[in-house]
């Protein structure tokens, strides 16, 4: 397949480019505008074509769209608490910017469209496990874009005949995460630089952590399917942040001394949420396979390989 990737140099699109790349027939292209991927994390694919750009660019968009078979829209302005202080910035490169890309998709006879969306952000609080039949209520900037991005998805596969599938990731982690600001990324470089790890809250809040490498198990299984409409991806299994930090605890040894600071919850972020993957894994065989201990292993190895520290100097 001829592959765009929106958004690729970042955290879930360098380990999509890194599964992706293992197939000699395909031709990927990566668009990014570097606000917080960078191009230097896919210099070791040499095969894969980066373009440094903005989604809101037409004539960038026009450039990159031409020949491509499938697009994978992963590029995205991610941050709810950024959100909440800057909406307008968020409803630009979020919806404004996904609307321009179905757009010119449209123009360049692209039929295929597998978008990265979100789930606890867009239907607020409710009772876990949610699931794609739950009404939305956001409760951010954030989760309001995704659901109007998810929106126009739906219209341009039901208007235009574009194949179109949204993605709605749980709370990810694995390697190549150094620079995001998520939970299990800020807390093993929190360890690293020797400093306590902040909660916002007591730690009771639950969460839905998926391997990024389940993650793009799924995107690429989406790719290849015909289905349209809404899908949840995460784990299935609730973990709260406090049993996070034990198998956290466990994973690192005693050699590093885990202290917690725990700090006032924070406005307009979910208390609990955790998802029912059922519809993923009857329509295109999603079925994670990681374990919160194998996973979390895997993520502070690499976190180690970065940053020249072994487990019992990192201290």
């Amino acid at each position: 397949m001829n592959i765009l990737i929106t958004g690729g140099a970042g955290f879930v699109g360098t380990n999509l480019v890194a599964k992706l790349a293992r197939n000699p027939g395909h031709s990927i292209l990566v668009l990014d505008d570097e606000s917080l991927g960078k191009r230097e994390y896919l210099a070791e694919f040499r095969d894969v074509e980066f373009v440094r750009g903005d989604i809101r660019d037409g004539d960038c968009l026009r450039q990159v769209l031409a020949g491509r078979d499938v697009i994978v829209h992963l590029a995205a302005d991610t941050r709810v608490m950024d959100s909440i202080s800057d909406p307008s910035k968020n409803f630009s490169v979020n919806v404004s910017g996904s609307f321009e890309l179905l757009q010119c998709a449209r123009e360049a006879g692209v039929r295929k469209i597998v978008n990265a969306s979100t789930g606890g952000a867009i239907l607020g609080e409710v009772e876990p496990p949610v699931h794609e039949g739950m009404v939305a209520s956001p409760l951010s900037p954030y989760g309001a874009a995704k659901l109007a991005v998810e929106g126009y998805m739906s219209a341009f596969s039901g208007s235009y005949g574009m194949n179109a599938i949204s993605l709605r990731f749980s709370n990810l982690y694995g390697p190549r995460s150094y620079h995001k600001g998520s939970v299990v990324a800020a807390f093993y470089k929190d360890l690293l630089a020797c400093r306590p790890l902040t909660v916002y809250g007591d730690g009771s809040q639950r969460r839905d952590f998926l391997f990024v490498e389940d993650l793009v198990d799924g995107i690429e299984q989406a790719m290849t399917s015909d289905v349209t409409g809404v899908f949840q991806l995460g784990s299935g299994r609730p973990t709260s942040l406090n049993e996070l930090i034990d198998a956290i605890r466990g994973v690192v040894g005693s050699a590093i001394d885990v202290e917690v600071d725990y700090k006032e919850f924070r406005q307009g972020e979910i208390h609990s949420t955790w998802c029912d993957i059922g519809r993923a894994r009857e329509a295109f065989g999603f079925d994670p396979s990681t374990s919160l201990a194998e996973g979390l292993q895997r993520t502070w190895d690499w976190f180690l390989s970065v940053s020249g520290k072994s487990g019992a100097g990192a201290k």
